[in-house]
């Protein structure tokens, strides 16, 4: 694992000139604004005073504390939350609008994912704040968008999966033991939208480098939903042909599925004719490349019935890991099916450092639900930039962690805090 160490400085990330005002919560706008704090941006988070963004307590599981013991902060937090200062405010009080108001002046890009309109009862709306700060880019991010019959609606991830169709062409088919649509095992159509979200964004600054403006942008997990089906909304709309569940087959390529081994289970994915030609010769059964049934690649899914038993029977003659071993160098790709503990324990997972454990500086506030935690564990950023890298600068924070630091960057004092406190608006 890659240490951090929360005191140590940082080098200046790609994005280090940049503040982001955070007021969203849950998963996709998160994502968005971690990918930004990765790669440097000061990232403030804005959260309810005494409870926090709701995955705080998504679990189990749970953080562990220095003993060992779960704690009541959620490992769920984590994942998107770190490099950011988080502080609490209460926007439903004309003080908290007020401190909202001036974090945006100072602010480059606004994140936020409440339902349409929802803000604008507090003058947080796009208009409210491009009016006094006309260079914020300002991105919302909802269920289906911010116009059109469903504008109104509350979105989640696995409903937005369901209605996209994206469950309909995941899983067994009806006909196989277990069939039936399938969620993905994680809130996919979330993390994408956060990608999306801050692709836009980094097109929105560009913008502004020209016309010196900002901009709304109005972000859709329904659209995100839809835009994700890539190849099998390709070949629907192209030809009317309604795609069905295939469980780990392919449905344009073969042999692309898993295999049954020796000991377990190989995911085999062949992509071109060379490919599977290599396979054979490797497999010692050279005829099946010049097999009139599989000579091509469309032959091979024209002839899957016949191609993937004798596969099958072939491949459980040898263990995953001599398959692997077998095809490593033919540039056939092979591997194993791992689950999450093999996966991190990969020797390739080892050596790219995909692994960060960051230490948790001890704090004193009174909000404060992880102060006894040693560490936390995070994915590293997958982006590889060589002159700016993604820095790590900060843990995933504590609730409040640093309301005073940051209010005191506005210019409030040690009274006005108290003041403020004393009120419920921090």
């Amino acid at each position: 694992m890659n240490q951090a160490d929360p005191q140590a400085t940082a080098p200046a990330g790609a994005l280090s000139h940049l503040k982001v005002l955070d007021l969203s919560r849950v998963l996709a706008g998160p994502w968005c604004t971690q990918m930004l704090a990765d790669l440097g941006a000061d990232v403030i988070k804005v959260e309810r005073p005494g409870a926090g963004d709701d995955t705080r307590h998504w679990g189990p599981p749970f953080l562990k504390d220095a003993d060992g013991n779960d704690t009541t902060q959620a490992t769920y937090f984590t994942a998107c939350n770190r490099n950011k200062r988080a502080i609490t405010l209460d926007m439903a009080k004309p003080e908290g609008q007020a401190l909202i108001r001036q974090l945006a002046l100072q602010s480059d890009i606004l994140v936020e994912n409440f339902k349409v309109g929802g803000l604008k009862q507090y003058g947080l709306d796009f208009e409210s704040l491009h009016a006094i700060n006309p260079r914020l880019i300002y991105c919302s991010v909802t269920g289906f968008g911010q116009d059109g019959p469903y504008a109104e609606r509350a979105g989640y991830d696995l409903m937005i999966q369901a209605m996209s169709g994206l469950m309909s062409i995941t899983g067994e088919a009806d006909a196989t033991p277990g069939g039936g649509p399938m969620r993905v095992g994680v809130a996919v159509i979330d993390i994408f939208t956060g990608v999306y979200a801050t692709s836009a964004i980094l097109a929105a600054l560009e913008v502004r480098h020209r016309t010196g403006q900002g901009q709304h942008i109005d972000m859709a997990l329904l659209d995100v939903g839809m835009a994700v089906l890539g190849n099998q909304a390709a070949g629907y709309l192209n030809t009317g042909a309604v795609p069905q569940r295939q469980g780990n087959t392919h449905p344009s390529l073969a042999p692309y599925q898993t295999f049954p081994t020796l000991d377990g289970a190989m995911l085999l994915a062949v992509g071109n004719d060379g490919q599977f030609a290599r396979f054979c010769q490797a497999a010692e059964h050279p005829e099946w490349a010049s097999d009139p049934r599989f000579a091509s690649n469309t032959l091979r899914v024209k002839h899957r019935d016949a191609l993937i038993p004798a596969l099958q029977a072939l491949t459980q003659t040898r263990t995953t890991a001599q398959w692997v071993a077998l095809l490593e160098d033919k540039a056939v790709p092979c591997g194993p099916i791992n689950d999450l503990g093999q996966a991190f324990a990969d020797a390739q997972v080892q050596a790219r450092g995909l692994v960060v454990n960051q230490a948790v500086a001890t704090v004193n506030t009174a909000q404060s639900a992880i102060k006894h935690i040693a560490n936390i564990v995070t994915v590293a950023s997958p982006l590889r930039l060589t002159a700016t890298p993604p820095v790590l600068r900060r843990a995933p924070p504590s609730l409040g962690q640093h309301t005073e630091e940051v209010l005191a960057e506005l210019g409030l004092d040690a009274a006005a805090m108290v003041a403020l406190r004393a009120a419920g608006v921090v």
